[in-house]
């Protein structure tokens, strides 16, 4: 029977955690993006903004 590859296997663990870390700060930037964009909005969509969420 052949021995596990502790080593080979604790290598593909760390591959995936990289990977996901990698993803989650990708999403986290183009949240924070997002968000800057959202925040740049003109007068005039501020105004209509306003009348819609009191109508």
């Amino acid at each position: 029977m052949a021995k596990p590859n502790y080593a080979f296997e604790k290598r593909q663990k760390e591959l995936a955690k990289k990977k996901k870390k990698e993803e989650k700060r990708l999403r986290k930037a183009e949240e924070g993006h997002a968000r800057e964009e959202g925040d740049t909005m003109t007068p005039d969509t501020q105004a209509e903004s306003a009348t819609d969420s009191s109508a």
